[in-house]
């Protein structure tokens, strides 16, 4: 008994340290210089659709296996709830959302028998990403004006991200949350000598929600299929049809869940917040 309350004890303080690290991390990156188009967005936060004509496709058909769990990561419990549903129950909440399609495994649509929602339905997974986002598509209404893509393994991305993020597709075509690099990023030929150090001020980490009109994505996919490559992110779809993309900041915060480290990171960033 003595050991398992130390041990418990130890964890209450790790998550303490953990939140005010966190919190720490947070007012040092408000005070860190952005680039000047990244500054001038980051208080200029966009205001919500005043129409709903947003079609959300949700992404949770991965296996995760780098988390070493028991469950698909998008299941497993993150401060009270599966990781999927606090994506899911956001964009429910947000303006102008006026369908979110599931990509997800049929035998685990049970968990959603509580959810009446008319705006919802699923969609199968595909052997890859893009076959999953095609998947979601297809099943997307064809009067959508905004198809907004995000991967259930980021739970944490705020609304003022995402309102910001489909405003900026509606005016350019695409648009995909990013934020500016911060390590010194290297890149190998052969992955055991350095080939050059790439310019950090020109890199950036991008994110999901990524939202694309649905003629460029229609259009893309025909692109992709044809010259049968494989995108790893769904921007690149539009890339290879020649159109812009822009990048919209978002929040370091944003996460995408991975290894059981960002679990404890994610509860932390959800308990700083609340």
């Amino acid at each position: 008994p003595g050991l398992v309350f130390c041990k418990e004890r130890m964890m209450r303080i790790a998550a303490a340290l953990l939140v005010a690290l966190v919190a720490r991390e947070a007012a040092a990156w408000q005070r860190t210089p952005l680039p000047r188009a990244a500054a001038t967005r980051l208080w200029s936060g966009a205001a919500p659709p005043r129409e709903a004509d947003v079609a959300v496709i949700l992404l949770a058909g991965g296996v995760g296996s780098r988390m070493k769990a028991d469950r698909p990561k998008q299941f497993l419990s993150l401060n009270g709830k599966p990781v999927l549903m606090h994506s899911l129950e956001l964009f429910l909440s947000l303006e102008g959302i006026a369908q979110i399609v599931v990509v997800l495994d049929e035998s685990y649509r049970s968990d959603f028998a509580g959810y009446e929602d008319a705006r919802l339905c699923f969609a199968d997974p595909g052997a890859e990403r893009q076959d999953s986002v095609r998947n979601g598509f297809a099943q997307c209404a064809p009067d959508a004006a905004l198809i907004c893509i995000h991967d259930a393994a980021r739970p944490l991305v705020t609304p003022q991200a995402i309102y910001d993020v489909i405003a900026d597709a509606r005016e350019h075509g695409a648009a995909v949350l990013g934020v500016p690099v911060k390590p010194t990023v290297k890149e190998s030929a052969d992955g055991a000598f350095v080939l050059k150090t790439l310019e950090r001020k020109r890199l950036w980490e991008v994110q999901t929600p990524q939202v694309i009109q649905p003629h460029l994505l229609d259009e893309g996919f025909r692109a992709v299929e044809k010259d049968n490559l494989e995108v790893t992110d769904d921007v690149s779809i539009v890339e290879q049809i020649g159109k812009p993309v822009k990048l919209t900041l978002g929040d370091y915060t944003n996460l995408k869940l991975t290894t059981p480290d960002d679990m404890i990171y994610a509860a932390a960033i959800l308990q700083q917040r609340s």
